[in-house]
């Protein structure tokens, strides 16, 4: 009995077929690699080696830009926009290992200490981006937002879910933990979310007090014990009290604009004008 024949490939199919498998970045490379491939006569597997890759890769990326939008961190607060020169009190290498993410890993956490405009919430949400450009999921949150969200699902309850949906998060970022007093409620819910994440999920943290004022972030003594004990086990504190970043940036950016400001003659006025005020006395 001879074989069966061949089944005919319908070529004009494929692109509804790729669609079909969700393959979009085979979709729109394949003709172009298709044709090197006839015009090289190079192996299939090669040419199927190469799709794969391109999907692979856009496929990474897609995501990494999913989770950066879904992670609330702000988009200018990058290492690349980090004035590294502003912050002396932590070295540029330190971040960039903190960067790297190998703490995220362990479950450790990491709290950055110092006055307000120290560069703190910077130096956290560029960890955080680059976080999520190495795979990570993290999300950003001010420290209220983040218990208003809490307390809300305890009303509901529909806490333990809340909390059960925030360990998909590799980090927890919690700006201005200590920015407003908080009432027993809303400490207790925010303890429960240190304690959930004891040991296996991260947390950063920013706060403008040192541990010593942290009675303002949980009044319960007890309580305010136990949490820090948990934060700082296995924990890396940043201590950010020197020169305000923000104003040192600040600064830095005036004295570059003055820089590159308009040549003026001696007595302040511009060039442009000077010469204009010159034609119009000529005629």
């Amino acid at each position: 009995m001879s074989p069966a024949a061949p089944r005919p490939v319908d070529v004009h199919a494929l692109p509804a077929m790729l669609t079909a498998l969700r393959l979009p970045s085979v979709l729109r490379h394949w003709p172009t690699l298709a044709e090197r491939a006839d015009a090289e006569g190079g192996p299939a597997a090669r040419f199927l080696a190469a799709l794969a890759e391109i999907e692979l890769a856009d496929r990474d990326a897609r995501r990494i830009q999913r989770h950066l939008q879904q992670s609330g961190l702000p988009g200018g607060k990058t290492l690349a926009t980090f004035d590294f020169k502003a912050l002396t009190s932590v070295p540029r290498a330190r971040i960039e290992a903190l960067a790297a993410g190998d703490w995220v890993e362990t479950g450790a956490n990491l709290i950055a200490i110092g006055s307000s405009g120290a560069g703190k919430t910077h130096v956290l949400c560029a960890i955080g981006h680059a976080l999520v450009e190495a795979g990570k999921r993290v999300l950003y949150t001010r420290t209220t937002d983040m218990v208003q969200r809490l307390q809300a699902s305890r009303r509901d309850l529909a806490l333990e879910a809340a909390l059960a949906r925030l360990d998909k998060f590799d980090l927890i970022i919690l700006d201005d933990i200590t920015y407003a007093q908080k009432d027993q409620a809303e400490s207790s819910v925010l303890f429960e979310l240190i304690a959930r994440r004891y040991e296996s999920r991260s947390l950063a943290i920013a706060a403008n007090q040192p541990f010593s004022g942290w009675d303002r972030v949980f009044p319960d003594q007890a309580m305010t014990v136990a949490a820090i004990d948990r934060l700082v086990h296995h924990a890396t504190i940043l201590e950010m009290n020197g020169d305000s970043y923000r104003r040192r940036t600040a600064a830095g950016r005036r004295s570059a604009e003055a820089a590159v400001a308009p040549t003026t003659s001696s007595d302040n006025q511009p060039i442009d004008t000077i010469n204009e005020k010159l034609r119009e006395d000529a005629e």
